[in-house]
């Protein structure tokens, strides 16, 4: 399948048996300079797509540029799209932030940036860069990388007085999508809040902050919610992720495990799945979990 404009969607491995599993058929499955972060669902020229975030750094762990990545759910093919930022005179620059969570909306997509709020993508304008723009826009040096590439372009920056290190939707008791996202902070002392806003319909509007809480949980790396069940995702290291689900004043540890190095949460209701996904070098996965393993009716 081509995009639009041309370019190959490459390849990725699904596997299906209590979960569903997307493992990158590329050097991304190892490499140390791009590392996933976050994750939502949307459409995509009609077809049901998921989005996966990544950040570039180089080795002293300053961040170079972002990029998502689409994956078309049925055929199992991925395209990547540069984030970028206009400097005010047309000139284009990468994102450098670390995009730990991802909220799709129609054409609009939002991308937490941490300590930098919330940053908006318009995906009705994906450009097409070649050469040197190319290397530049995906932090990389010298002639040894792809001569053409898909670039977003930021629209705007919402500032949100919370450290912004993941964002994640908001969905009735119906499964009906609400125009609310839930943004977190990642802290390894569980002083870590949760705020739930209203995104902005104007663009002479901000989000509006209709709640927050701190559940106490340590090395939070995502949330959402449905109806009155929340889902929290908490990293520990290179052991399994730990998923917390129940209503908010009541979180519960699930016995089902998220992947190693578990990143941002996305629910799939349409599918019946929650997706998670995993960071770490030759262990990284994007899983789909079934919802009616996670015992929400308890």
């Amino acid at each position: 399948m081509l995009w639009p404009f041309g370019s190959t969607w490459r390849p990725v491995r699904q596997k299906r048996r209590d979960t569903v599993d997307l493992r990158w058929l590329s050097a991304r499955s190892w490499t140390q300079r791009w590392y996933p972060q976050g994750i939502d669902l949307g459409l995509w020229r009609g077809r049901r797509t998921l989005a996966v975030s990544w950040f570039r750094q180089d080795r002293s762990r300053n961040h170079l540029a972002s990029r998502v990545a689409f994956v078309d759910l049925e055929r199992s093919r991925h395209l990547d799209v540069l984030l970028a930022v206009d400097d005010g005179d047309g000139d284009l620059a990468p994102a450098q932030i670390h995009a730990g969570g991802l909220a799709w909306f129609d054409d609009r997509l939002f991308v937490a940036a941490t300590g930098q709020g919330i940053w908006e993508f318009d995906l009705s304008d994906i450009r097409r860069v070649r050469g040197s723009l190319a290397r530049r826009l995906a932090g990389a040096r010298g002639r040894g990388w792809r001569a053409t590439a898909l670039v977003a372009v930021r629209t705007r920056v919402h500032p949100i007085g919370l450290r912004c290190s993941y964002l994640g939707r908001v969905f009735d008791e119906a499964g009906e999508p609400l125009r609310r996202v839930m943004i977190g902070e990642y802290r390894t002392d569980g002083s870590g809040r949760i705020g739930e806003f209203a995104i902005p319909d104007g663009p002479d509007e901000e989000f509006e902050e209709q709640d927050r809480f701190s559940p106490g949980i340590r090395s939070m790396q995502g949330a959402v919610r449905w109806g009155d069940r929340y889902f929290v995702s908490q990293s520990d290291r290179l052991r399994p992720g730990i998923l917390w689900r129940g209503r908010r004043d009541a979180l519960e540890r699930d016995p089902i495990s998220l992947p190693v190095g578990c990143e941002d949460l996305a629910l799939d209701l349409e599918a019946g799945l929650l997706w998670s996904l995993g960071e770490h070098p030759w262990r990284r996965v994007v899983r789909g979990i079934p919802v009616d393993r996670l015992g929400i009716d308890d």
